[in-house]
């Protein structure tokens, strides 16, 4: 398709969008009295308009059933957790088994380390990229000292070439060679925060398990935003958490997903807690943990419910919709604003930078050579809603569910008018 930098053009495209409905079922903030340009679902997503429903079904419950709501409303809270596994195992691309929701993100990879980095003599290293988002930094070294081991002898950082903004999946592969017999587990960001880079998520799940390896992704940027087959990759475990392209509320309730190979093993270790064990034998509470045959036997407390019910309402949509649809609309708008871009850096000498690769989701991130954060500033100020990254990067993750290609064009105006202005 030939794209046009227009107005028309824009609302053209929107007609034709078969999700353009779905931008009227969230709440968008607003600034002097107009609905916000909003990029930033890679960080926090709109509310449904849905959810509050949801939650007050349940503070309804709670109201007037009290302790019986555990067992007696219509979404009984003891089970609630198991209406989000069917619906999210289609996202992820897992059987329903293989897939829970609990706690949150970084508690759950510190779950799920216990489980699958099991450092021998030998085999005791883990491979993860460079400049990992913090909290999976912090995550790694803390579970690397806890087991006695040094840091740097042990986490292995797979590095970009000189130069470039994106890792290779070939530098990814050898270096999984090299490490060979010593690499017990892989554990990378499925899609790069920073850049908006999609690892090849099955080659180098591939690759690991050919060494040996436990093989693990956090899908925080990744769940919700592009293809996952979790289970048909073989990859041993998974975690994301749900407020980004999910859209369940900030800082909201994490998903796992367990291999089925490791499900209803009584050896594997891990915490555990009531929740966890056989649910036809929980209420006797019995002294001996028996595991359950899915990933609800990693759960140690009973659900959060108040968390959960957003989390449901958001997946209402997902079911409905399809990830196959969202994925190609995703992929439209997203070509749509690379040109707007473009078109605007042919126009503004803007000297723009999109240093996200050809694989990627939702998000474009763009170095603004020259320019400082007051154009940020700018943006932010005349309603368009996006993030700022040192030096000099703003990242735009145009989410199918809610952006329009309107959107796409009137950003642009936006932004051609906020470099002219720092040049004048």
């Amino acid at each position: 398709m030939q794209f046009q930098n227009s107005l028309d053009f824009a609302r053209h495209l929107d007609a034709q969008d078969p999700l353009s409905k779905y931008r009227d079922e969230f709440h968008f903030p607003q600034v002097e009295g107009k609905e916000v340009i909003y990029f930033t679902g890679n960080s926090l997503g709109l509310q449904p308009k849905n959810t509050q429903r949801f939650i007050n079904e349940v503070m309804t419950d709670w109201k007037e059933l009290a302790v019986k709501g555990h067992f007696h409303s219509e979404k009984p809270w003891w089970d609630y957790h198991e209406r989000l596994a069917a619906p999210l195992a289609k996202v992820v691309g897992a059987k329903t088994e293989e897939v829970c929701v609990m706690n949150t993100l970084t508690v759950n990879l510190h779950f799920l380390m216990v489980s699958f980095y099991r450092p021998t003599e030998k085999r005791f290293k883990i491979l993860c990229e460079e400049k990992a988002f913090s909290s999976d930094q912090y995550m790694l070294q803390s579970q690397v000292r806890f087991r006695n081991l040094d840091p740097d002898e042990t986490i292995v950082e797979i590095k970009k070439q000189e130069g470039e903004n994106h890792w290779r999946t070939e530098d990814i592969l050898e270096k999984i060679r090299e490490v060979g017999e010593e690499l017990a587990l892989i554990l990378i960001g499925g899609v790069n925060y920073y850049n908006g880079q999609v690892f090849d998520m099955e080659q180098i799940t591939k690759a690991g398990k050919s060494v040996g390896a436990n093989v693990g992704w956090d899908l925080a940027h990744a769940a919700g935003n592009v293809e996952l087959k979790l289970h048909d990759w073989g990859v041993d475990f998974a975690a994301w958490c749900s407020y980004k392209y999910m859209n369940s509320g900030p800082g909201n309730s994490s998903g796992i997903f367990i291999h089925k190979n490791h499900l209803g093993k009584k050896d594997i270790p891990r915490f555990e807690g009531w929740w966890g064990t056989k649910k036809e034998t929980r209420f006797l509470m019995k002294p001996e943990f028996e595991p359950m045959s899915s990933a609800d036997t990693w759960q140690v407390s009973n659900p959060p419910v108040l968390s959960l019910a957003p989390y449901l309402a958001s997946l209402e949509m997902f079911e409905e919709v399809g990830m196959e649809t969202l994925i190609k609309k995703r992929n439209e708008i997203g070509a749509y604003l690379e040109f707007i871009l473009q078109e605007i850096d042919k126009e503004t000498e803007g000297n723009f930078e999109i240093i996200t690769p050809e694989d990627r989701g939702c998000q474009l991130s763009v170095f603004f050579h020259g320019q400082g954060k007051s154009l940020f500033d700018y943006l932010m100020k005349n309603g368009v809603i996006t993030d700022w990254r040192e030096p000099n990067v703003i990242r735009l993750a145009a989410v199918p569910f809610y952006c329009s290609f309107e959107d796409m064009y009137r950003f642009g105006q936006i932004l051609k008018e906020g470099i002219l202005g720092q040049s004048r």
